[in-house]
């Protein structure tokens, strides 16, 4: 049988492989509370706790605000296309999956290299966040750290928060699940004291005027600040679309998967838009520009709301713990899909017959985390992470275009609206968001895709005989589809 690189899944195949039963499936364990969880535990971290108060000092004072729902809406056209191929296709591997069923094999080894990039690399920015944090808490009882041990090309405390997040997913999807509902509680809790309590100290003359004029230059101010804004805290939503890479733990995810994808982007959205308001309204905006805007802001108000500020860093802990919990989890499923079909060795598949997790894709995820946030600045990391969810994203949208054209009467459990307006929409919002990235970044991107295809070739591509073998004596029901 002759291979080629645009061999294709069908979604029959798929939905076959997810209701097949196997001792070794993943354990059905996750309801609509567990996964909205999930999404808000990846999407609420270092976003709320430093970009809000940076963005608005640098680009578009109180109207941040704007540019948090402009966000959201850029990251609702994309939610909408993960949501329906979430609800028809509930296995693992998110948008890797998803391109191998419209675009095929070559497209999908881009996709799922690419999530490396979103997944391991966020992971690992997020962990360097988490260790400042870390210092600055411990710095407040008199415990002093090295910089040593917090800092390139040794970043213990990185690295151990990876660790410990990594060995939580090993010992079961339950037990990780409620360890995230629990940090997901502490911090959106934190959160919702300091819009509460933070009200009352508002005065409505920081908010004007709402847009400050623009300072003569592009992205400073005015409704181009606004937009500026808007693209530089679209990282802050990243995150939604991990939700879809456990859709073979899901109790219904046909049901729950496209409700909890667009609810935790909703929840996230109050949640920023009321910090922004909040937070712009109880200290000008020109003093934001800080690591720990919330805490400086909280500092702001003075003794009414002090006892708030150690409950603030405590809440930014969590949140990071939280982000990164979801991020090795979400890698460890695209690990195992790809190992599924091949393309990885067969042993990055294996399912712990008692804990009923991919163990050795968890820990394969949690080392190379560990590797980035010990060794790499978060300057680059959070670059990288940046371009390759926008490159799923834009896929992904494509997707959906494609196989509403190709597959129209595929039953769908939840169907994107306004097609084609909506996933054009997302790949209109993430590939200009791309173009707007940096030289070095594109560099970057490019050296990585290099690695892949490297890879791909010198080991998926040449264990594809096996799958082809497999396939023409209709032992493999995954690859019956040959373009």
């Amino acid at each position: 049988m002759q291979l080629n690189l645009f061999y294709k899944k069908t979604v029959e195949s798929l939905l076959k492989q997810a209701s097949s039963g196997k001792k070794q499936d993943f354990e059905r364990s996750l309801g609509v509370v567990n996964l909205t969880s999930l999404g808000i535990g990846a999407i609420i971290g270092a976003g709320i706790f430093v970009l809000t108060g940076q963005a608005a000092a640098k680009y578009a004072g109180p109207s941040i605000t704007i540019s948090f729902i402009l966000a959201a809406f850029a990251c609702l056209f994309s939610g909408l296309c993960y949501a329906e191929f979430a609800s028809m296709i509930p296995i693992a591997g998110s948008a890797y999956t998803y391109a191998y069923v419209t675009l095929g094999e070559i497209v999908a080894w881009t996709i799922g290299w690419n999530l490396i990039l979103e997944y391991i690399f966020c992971a690992g920015t997020i962990a360097v966040g988490w260790s400042g944090y870390l210092v600055s808490v411990l710095k407040d009882i008199g415990i002093l750290i090295p910089e040593t041990f917090v800092n390139p090309p040794f970043n213990l405390a990185a690295v151990f928060i990876v660790a410990a997040m990594t060995l939580f997913l090993i010992f079961g999807i339950r037990q990780s699940a409620l360890l995230n509902n629990i940090i997901v509680a502490i911090k959106v809790t934190v959160i919702l004291l300091f819009i509460f309590f933070g009200c009352r100290y508002i005065n409505p003359e920081n908010w004007t005027p709402f847009i400050p004029e623009n300072t003569g230059e592009f992205g400073s101010y005015g409704w181009s600040g606004v937009l500026r804004g808007a693209g530089v805290i679209f990282f802050s939503y990243l995150g939604f679309d991990s939700i879809s890479s456990v859709a073979q733990e899901a109790k219904n995810p046909q049901r729950d998967m496209p409700i909890a994808i667009l609810a935790s982007l909703l929840i996230s959205t109050f949640l920023y838009v009321g910090v922004a308001l909040v937070l712009t309204g109880i200290i000008p905006y020109q003093l934001l520009n800080v690591p720990d805007p919330i805490a400086v802001g909280v500092n702001a108000v003075g003794y009414g709301l002090q006892w708030l500020r150690p409950l603030i860093k405590v809440g930014a802990i969590a949140g990071l713990s939280s982000a990164i919990l979801t991020a090795i989890l979400a890698q460890s499923r695209i690990f195992y899909a790809m190992a599924k079909d091949n393309l990885l060795p067969s042993l990055v598949a294996s399912v712990h017959p008692q804990l009923k997790t991919p163990h050795i894709a968890t820990i394969l995820s949690g080392f190379g985390a560990s590797l980035c946030a010990g060794l790499l600045p978060i300057n680059i990391l959070g670059e990288l992470v940046s371009i390759g969810t926008l490159l799923a994203f834009l896929f992904v949208c494509v997707a959906v275009l494609i196989l509403r054209k190709t597959q129209p009467d595929t039953p769908r459990p939840f169907k994107t609206p306004w097609v084609p307006f909506v996933p054009v929409m997302g790949i209109l919002t993430s590939g200009v968001q791309m173009l707007a990235l940096s030289i070095d970044t594109w560099l970057r991107l490019i050296a990585w895709l290099t690695i892949g295809f490297v890879i791909y070739f010198a080991y998926g591509k040449a264990n594809r005989w096996r799958l082809a073998e497999l396939e023409a004596s209709d032992l493999s029901p995954d690859f019956n589809n040959v373009n």
